[in-house]
């Protein structure tokens, strides 16, 4: 018996049920919040006559299958919203410059809200790809991930459990021969989240074109009502949905930012809609802004790039935080790896091996030969390679990963060589940074070759990628790499994404400030301004801590590095560096408390750790206490007060799955000690209406906790210091 059809046979009364719960819009609440419990949330796939049904309890895509296929409800489990108003198809191509819907039923009356009774009444568009059958299965692994166990507390699964869906699609009378679409879906266990993609196959007896693709269309509910405005002025509007895709580049580091393949477009056919000019952006499409251009010889398939689809269930900034890092640590669990790091600036043998040395001393867990240090990815010489495989070698030895850095795209290499402007063809005056070599060029494909060797050769595990491809076209018909415009920049994107998903099979640990997260990078910068790090000391501590304060409502703590200058970093002189470090010790430990204390990593960038015992045995101590508590540190964080100079400011760490429920953490910038009666939100600890809290003394106390999730403490935090407590069960 198939897959498919244990699951209709098993189910076959419930599911009837619930599609038909599902699409009359009549719904129960999950039992339990998923972001504290979501062990009941378990994905499946549900058939009844004319549907199917994705669902785990938090949300279910049903899709009609006649006359043909198509989504005709999008459901939020928890707040009851349906978030589809109207049937669209489930893609679209172009094949040899042709435009087709694939799926989809027409005949709406209205766009505003979705009856069932109009759905029974709604016809297949005979141009469209139609349905001709679907498949049921399990999730399956995006790429290969060699674990750093050693760098994480959690773990992760992978790939995540859940259920698979793919529909096949075969072309309307008079399409293009051969051609064949499948749409593929991916719900996940315990949490509202749903991939999607298309494939799209020639078994037809010449090769086609697909120009381009649009893998989503929803027809979604309007983020908020508005007579008058334009399509910009809904931007400051909560959507009730967080769409993501692979297809992210741009260099903003930040999420929704980054997202070339997603866009909220008015919808022509939406005239009922209460905007006078009908300027509501309520479309989704996700496909790419150019291109592809993918030429499809016959017998082969294209892949498109997957959209991730989370749905919110409130309009509460943390809340929405919590569901996006819950779905990062989900779909990208790479990003739990947070070793700590230290910047080495002088890549020479005797200095990288003391590098490794102090890091092993104290407990640091991976060195980077930094910019500027001396380090050569791309030397070849046999005998400079020999060098860094037995310093490699050695730092393996000490338990340390060692890589080092190489600068991308924000450089030019000359005019062969860099994208092309469409405009003047001639490079310049567009790139994202200014000029980029394309990676299609004839340098582009040896620098990858250079970098897969440089890896495989001497088993260094670390790269700091900067300026990694931000998304620029190229007009150049003479690279190698694309055949003009229309394919520049999906051939350029597939080939930064696919060595990095090579690096994340190898355990390469990626730093990369771009948002290639979901194609295997593990870290981008938590956000900062690197001037900043030319300021006087004690300016720095506070903007830190705002940093990550700031950082860490989209990002999980181990998602965004920071930076600490033990030596002159772009200026500021003395008054802006740690050395000598046993100098200005009761700064450097503020430093470790500050970033260790929210669970963020700092490259420390300078010759040395340490420059006496004394420093050392700081150091060893705040990273064994790190390490102590890292479950609980690298867990979320619950924000208290922001960071401002005047007052304490603090934070919470929650998970309510692990002994230590949550933690708080508590700065003073002050030079006076202070006692403060704080009120802190407990819900997300999962803890009930009692528990206890263990403060850096040892000593427990216990407290008590609301109908609200709410509790009250009162630290004393010393003068510039940090006080801590854990919170568990009795």
């Amino acid at each position: 018996m198939s897959l498919a059809q244990h699951e209709e046979k098993t189910l076959h009364h419930a599911t009837t049920a619930v599609c038909l719960a599902i699409t009359t819009l009549t719904h129960a609440s999950p039992p339990a919040d998923w972001l504290i419990d979501s062990a009941a949330c378990i994905a499946r796939v549900q058939t009844a006559k004319d549907e199917i049904v994705l669902t785990n309890g938090l949300v279910a895509r049903t899709i009609r299958l006649t006359p043909n296929a198509a989504t005709v409800a999008m459901r939020n489990l928890t707040s009851g919203q349906n978030e589809v108003r109207s049937v669209r198809p489930e893609a679209s191509v172009t094949v040899d410059a042709k435009a087709y819907a694939v799926g989809g039923l027409v005949g709406q009356p209205i766009h505003n809200y979705l009856l069932p009774e109009w759905i029974a009444a709604m016809k297949s568009d005979p141009a469209a790809f139609a349905y001709v059958g679907h498949r049921v299965g399990k999730t399956a692994e995006r790429f290969a991930w060699k674990r750093r166990a050693e760098w994480s507390s959690a773990s992760a699964a992978w790939p995540p459990p859940g259920v698979s869906l793919e529909l096949d699609f075969k072309a309307p009378i008079g399409g293009p021969a051969g051609v064949g679409v499948t749409v593929h879906y991916e719900l996940y266990d315990g949490i509202p989240l749903i991939s999607k993609w298309i494939t799209v196959s020639n078994a037809g007896e010449r090769a086609v074109v697909l120009d381009s693709f649009t893998a989503e269309i929803l027809a979604a509910v309007e983020p908020a009502s508005m007579v008058g405005g334009k399509a910009s002025d809904f931007a400051g509007f909560p959507r009730s949905m967080h769409v993501e895709t692979d297809y992210s580049f741009g260099g903003s580091m930040d999420t929704g930012v980054d997202a070339p393949g997603v866009r909220w477009k008015l919808d022509p056919l939406y005239a009922t809609q209460i905007n006078y000019e009908r300027q509501t952006p309520c479309l989704l499409e996700c496909s790419p802004p150019v291109g592809p251009g993918a030429v499809i010889a016959p017998g082969g398939t294209f892949e498109s790039f997957r959209v991730f689809e989370l749905l919110h269930d409130s309009t509460d900034r943390e809340r929405r935080g919590l569901a996006l890092r819950r779905m990062y640590r989900t779909i990208s669990p790479w990003v739990l790896e947070n070793p700590l790091i230290f910047h080495v600036r002088t890549a020479d043998p005797a200095s990288v091996r003391s590098a490794v040395d102090q890091a092993s001393a104290v407990g640091f867990e991976l060195v980077i030969m930094t910019f500027g240090s001396g380090f050569e990815i791309e030397n070849r010489d046999a005998a400079y390679l020999a060098q860094l495989k037995s310093l490699g070698e050695y730092a393996h030895s000490k338990g340390i990963a060692l890589g080092g850095y190489s600068l991308l795209a924000s450089r030019s290499i000359n005019a062969e060589h860099d994208v092309v402007n469409p405009k003047t063809g001639k490079p310049g005056g567009f790139a994202v940074f200014g000029n980029s070599p394309c990676l299609g060029s004839a340098w582009g494909q040896e620098y990858f070759r250079t970098l897969y060797a440089f890896y495989e050769g001497t088993g260094l595990d670390v790269l700091e990628h900067d300026g990694s491809y931000p998304g620029d076209v190229c007009a150049s018909e003479k690279h190698p790499g694309h055949a003009g415009l229309a394919d520049s920049q999906w051939t350029q994107w597939r080939q930064i994404s696919d060595f990095y998903k090579w690096c994340r099979g190898r355990g390469v640990y990626l730093n990369v400030p771009d948002w290639y997260y979901l194609a295997g990078a593990s870290k981008c910068a938590m956000g900062y301004r690197e001037t900043n790090w030319s300021l006087p000391r004690e300016q720095q501590e506070i903007i830190e801590r705002q940093n990550i304060y700031d950082g860490t409502w989209t990002k999980t703590p181990s998602m965004g590095w920071m930076f600490v200058p033990l030596t002159e970093y772009q200026g500021g002189g003395a008054a802006a560096t740690i050395e000598p470090l046993h100098e200005h010790i009761d700064h450097y430990e503020r430093r470790l408390t500050n970033l260790l204390g929210a669970g963020v990593q700092a490259c420390f960038r300078g010759p040395r750790l340490y420059d006496t015992d004394q420093t050392r045995d700081m150091v060893k101590k705040w990273v064994s206490w790190f390490k102590e508590h890292r479950a609980i540190l690298e867990s979320d964080i619950v924000h208290g007060r922001r960071p401002d100079g005047s007052d304490i400011d603090w934070i919470l760490h929650v998970n309510p799955t692990l002994k230590e429920r949550g933690m708080l953490v508590v700065h003073n910038p002050l030079t006076a000690d202070v006692t403060r009666e704080l009120t802190i939100d407990m819900t997300y600890t999962g803890l009930g209406g009692k528990g206890v809290m263990r403060d850096a003394t040892g000593k427990s106390t216990p407290i008590a906790i609301d109908g609200r999730g709410h509790a009250t403490v009162t630290p004393t935090v010393p003068a510039r210091g940090m006080w801590w407590a854990v919170f568990a069960n009795e």
